[in-house]
C-alpha cells in the first residue's frame, strides 16, 4: 500500500543526550538565545523559541559526563534550526563571530543559506534561513535541484545594516 504523510506534518522537537546540562545551556540559551520552558530536576531541561512547550530537550539520563559525539558513528548528523528571516540568521552569525565560537562550515543550498557548528558535546547544529520558494532551483522537468555552494557571508552580514 502506498502512503504519503500529510502535508501539515512537521518535526516537533529534538531531544539530545548531553554530558552537562549547564554547559549545554550556555550554548543553547546563552549563545543561541533559546528560552528555558521547564527543568526536570538536574537531569533535563526543555527549551524553546517563542514560548512553544519545547523545541529542544536536553538530558543527561544516559550521558552525564560522557565524551563528545563521534563523527564517524551512527547517530544524529545535525539538528537544523530555521530562522524566520535572513536578517535573523545574520544576527546569530554575528553573535557567533563576536563570541569567537568555531564554525564547521557554511553553504548556500539554493533553497536556503546555512551556518554549521557543533554544540559543546559535538552534536552538529545547522542554523539556516529558507529562501522564498520562488527562488528555489528547479530543473526543466520541475525537479528540485538543491546544491552546496559558497555562502556569501559578507552579503548575509550586510542584512544587519538594513
Amino acid at each position: 500500500m502506498s502512503y504519503t504523510i500529510p502535508a501539515g506534518t512537521h518535526i516537533g522537537h529534538v531531544h539530545l543526550k548531553v554530558s552537562d546540562i549547564d554547559k549545554s545551556l550556555e550554548f543553547y540559551q546563552g549563545l543561541l538565545g533559546f528560552e528555558i520552558m521547564q527543568r526536570y530536576g538536574a537531569q533535563a531541561v526543555f527549551i524553546s523559541a517563542g514560548g512553544y512547550h519545547h523545541h529542544i530537550g536536553l538530558n543527561t539520563w544516559h550521558s552525564k559526563g560522557a565524551g563528545p559525539a563521534k563523527v564517524n558513528e551512527v547517530g544524529l548528523y545535525h539538528t537544523a534550526i530555521v530562522y524566520p528571516e535572513r536578517k535573523d540568521l545574520a544576527a546569530v552569525l554575528m553573535r557567533l563571530i563576536d563570541a569567537n565560537y568555531p564554525l564547521t562550515g557554511s553553504s548556500d543550498h539554493g533553497v536556503s543559506e546555512a551556518i554549521y557548528l557543533n554544540d559543546p558535546d559535538g552534536n552538529g547544529v545547522e542554523l539556516y534561513w529558507d529562501k522564498p520558494k520562488e527562488q528555489w532551483p528547479f530543473d526543466e522537468e520541475g525537479n528540485l535541484q538543491m546544491v552546496t555552494e559558497y555562502l556569501h557571508v559578507e552579503s548575509l552580514l550586510a542584512e544587519l545594516d538594513k
